[in-house]
């Protein structure tokens, strides 16, 4: 039996009180901005874990460290690059700094290891930035949108008292309103959870990769480092 013969979701969505109407265009901003970022993220995440992972296959194949950090790109291009630029750039600054030969070995294995640590905190806070709004559309919309029910039901009801009706083909379009309210937040916390759950196992990839990365560097700068300190002694 259909209660609403003359009606679609169009005339539900115009048919509803100004509280759900809110309700909705809210939901509906948070839907569009929350895909915005799922289309940029796929992206720049998707591109980020390859260029880490290819560099980091590239930087141990290669026969030492000055061969590894140009298998790896540019620093425009590989955020591999960007966060060993760092510590290359430190470890000129420590070359140069006017402290005794010796002081200076004692101090290049803490300097690499905070400025590589440094480096792979801002390649992850670029990659998760505005990731927290996908947590919020999954944790909020369903409420939001379940706030705009409630409210058309309550609305519901009054007209129930009003007309003095209880006839299911009398409430139902009111009720049906409502309840599209809540459809609107699922169908914007869905999507926001699947991504951003998607999201976060990539960037565990990336960041697993960066810390390798990291430590690969520091390992292959201590040892020719020591060979070079070496050298200058015979």
């Amino acid at each position: 039996m259909n209660f609403l013969p003359d009606s679609d979701i169009l005339t539900l969505l115009t048919g509803a009180t100004l509280a759900v109407k809110l309700v909705m265009i809210f939901l509906g901003l948070m839907s569009l901005w929350s895909w915005t970022i799922i289309f940029f993220k796929f992206f720049t995440i998707g591109s980020a874990r390859k260029k880490v992972m290819r560099g980091y296959d590239a930087f141990m194949e290669a026969g030492d460290l000055a061969s590894g950090l140009k298998a790896i790109g540019s620093k425009d291009d590989s955020p591999l690059a960007r966060v060993s630029t760092m510590a290359v750039a430190e470890f000129r600054l420590l070359e140069k700094a006017e402290v005794n030969r010796e002081r200076k070995r004692l101090l290049v294995k803490d300097t690499l290891r905070r400025v590589l640590k440094q480096g792979v905190t801002k390649e992850m806070r670029v990659l998760t930035r505005n990731l927290p709004f996908l947590a919020t559309c999954a944790n909020a919309a369903p409420f939001i949108g379940l706030f705009g029910t409630v409210w058309g039901i309550m609305h519901s009801f009054h007209s129930i008292g009003l007309a003095q009706s209880a006839a299911l083909a009398t409430v139902a379009p009111g009720i049906s309103e409502a309840l599209i309210a809540t459809a609107i937040g699922l169908l914007v916390a869905i999507p926001a959870t699947i991504f951003y759950n998607y999201f976060l196992g990539k960037l565990n990839e990336v960041e697993t990769g960066l810390i390798d990365f990291a430590g690969a560097f520091l390992n292959r700068a201590e040892r020719e480092i020591a060979w070079a300190s070496k050298k200058d002694h015979k």
